[in-house]
């Protein structure tokens, strides 16, 4: 791989890391802010769920305008927003302030996410495809993953403005490294109106999905408005579905799910992100709340995860580049489930060690199957519409976070509840019981995620043969002889 080649890999490597970092970051120093603003906790959750509406529901529209007006302008501008947002969000002298300029922290993340990909994909020759978009592979899980230990250490040592503040000198750094080695893309298409109508559906469709998905985690919303907005959501897509069926230049091109590999791919990423995230939602908990643990050591526990992915994710980069790539994402998802089963078996008195092997387990198998699975939705579309198919995989991840945290929230809420009962009736009480009951339904969740988990595993073997560019190669040769 060339020096230019690996530049502007740092550079999307660079932008992706900060933006899935902040999105977890913040959790951490959340009882932080809370106090400091002195607000309820209900207000200051909106700091988090601000952030990952108008991400999630952007995602499709930057990718789109991507598309139009070239990957790195969107990229590029992203990044200035993210920057600018992370800096007002650390001046910010009231939760009104901090939650408004998550928003624009949030513009700014949804551009870094919907164009990163397309860039590498852009930017890279085919055969190396797989390899490249391991960056972005890294990038996400060590955001994701790692953001709990940086949160949590930055507002020990210093403050939580600290988690905002060092964005700043980062961003910087990367918008400049953007703007001088992401190369200029060549727009094939400049007179390709932009579908505005479009957009606002399919943003106002996601905002009303997301929304009570977010809220019913914690319980602050009625099973009646929960429906009502749902369905809402739902209703808006399938007027959004026919409007697209019948006009010129769509929004979104709906042929595109008509090829079986990227759409069972995509199927598959959100079953993936799913069942990662009904893990990571509870795990703090139980090692906060059963175990007595600090945010700071419980951040450290998290860690074998995003290591195992960060060395596990070239190396089935470079592998589906040159083999079928559904058997290398297939065999990752075998393994992330037989981790969440594992876990499953946590109690109150589990050794560390046993944890740290199944958060390393976990993470190998999410670092086999992410790679490969997104090197085959970005493979197997025509470079027109790179940007709305990086779109499309970064919505799926975030649509598969929202529904595993509150499938998680609710089904350990329910199971709990059931614990107690169960357990009461078997002659335990006070501590031993609440122990008891909490293991049982961290069983129980835990099992549901790996049964979600064997499904991202079908999804991804059912997608059938993905070929290698060598093999594409080889079949145009063999048409251009025929013809």
């Amino acid at each position: 791989m060339s020096k230019k080649t690996i530049m502007i890999l740092f550079a999307v490597g660079i932008g992706t890391f900060m933006s899935a970092l902040d999105s977890s970051a913040v959790n951490l120093a959340m009882p932080t802010i809370q106090t400091h603003f002195q607000v309820s906790m209900s207000m200051a959750e909106w700091v988090i769920t601000s952030y990952l509406l108008i991400v999630s529901s952007l995602l499709l529209t930057f990718g789109r305008l991507s598309d139009l007006y070239g990957h790195k302008k969107i990229y590029i501008t992203g990044f200035i927003i993210f920057t600018l947002g992370s800096l007002l969000c650390g001046l910010s002298v009231s939760i009104v302030m901090l939650i408004a300029f998550r928003v624009l922290q949030a513009l700014g993340a949804g551009m870094l996410f919907a164009a990163g990909p397309a860039i590498i994909t852009s930017s890279v020759p085919p055969e190396s495809r797989g390899k490249a978009l391991s960056v972005t592979a890294i990038a996400v899980a060590l955001g994701l993953c790692a953001g709990p230990v940086i949160g949590g250490t930055l507002t020990t040592i210093l403050n939580w403005q600290s988690i905002f503040f060092i964005n700043v000198p980062i961003g910087i750094f990367g918008s400049l490294l953007a703007f001088v080695k992401i190369p200029e893309q060549k727009k094939e298409k400049p007179s390709i109106p932009f579908d505005k109508l479009g957009s606002v559906m399919i943003f106002a469709a996601l905002l009303l999905i997301l929304l009570p998905l977010n809220l019913s985690g914690s319980q602050r919303i009625s099973t009646w408005l929960f429906l009502l907005l749902l369905g809402l959501g739902l209703l808006i897509i399938l007027a959004f579905i026919a409007m697209e069926q019948h006009i010129k230049f769509p929004m979104l091109n709906l042929t595109l799910f008509y090829n079986r590999v990227f759409t069972a791919s995509n199927a598959a990423a959100l079953f993936t992100y799913m069942a990662q995230f009904m893990m990571v939602f509870l795990t703090p908990f139980y090692l906060q709340n059963l175990r007595g643990y600090s945010a700071f050591l419980s951040g450290l526990l998290y860690l074998p995860m995003p290591i195992a992915t960060m060395l596990v994710a070239p190396i089935s980069g470079i592998v589906s580049d040159r083999f079928d790539s559904r058997y290398i994402s297939s065999g990752g998802m075998l393994i992330m489930a037989a981790g969440l089963f594992c876990l499953s078996f946590l109690t109150p008195s589990t050794p560390i060690a046993y944890i740290m092997v199944c958060m390393f387990f976990t993470g190998i198998g999410f670092g086999m199957f992410q790679t490969p699975n997104n090197s085959a939705i970005m493979g197997n579309i025509p470079g027109a519409y790179r940007g709305v198919a990086s779109g499309i995989l970064a919505t799926m991840r975030n649509i598969g976070m929202s529904i595993g945290v509150a499938i998680s929230g609710a089904l350990f809420s329910v199971c709990q509840s059931k614990g107690t009962v169960l357990y009461a009736k078997r002659g335990l009480s006070g501590t031993l019981l609440s122990h008891t009951a909490f293991a049982y339904a961290l069983r129980i969740t835990f099992l549901s995620a790996m049964v979600v988990a064997l499904i991202a595993m079908t999804a991804s073997l059912v997608k059938g043969k993905v070929k290698t560019e060598q093999e594409k190669q080889i079949e145009r040769s063999g048409q251009r002889e025929s013809s």
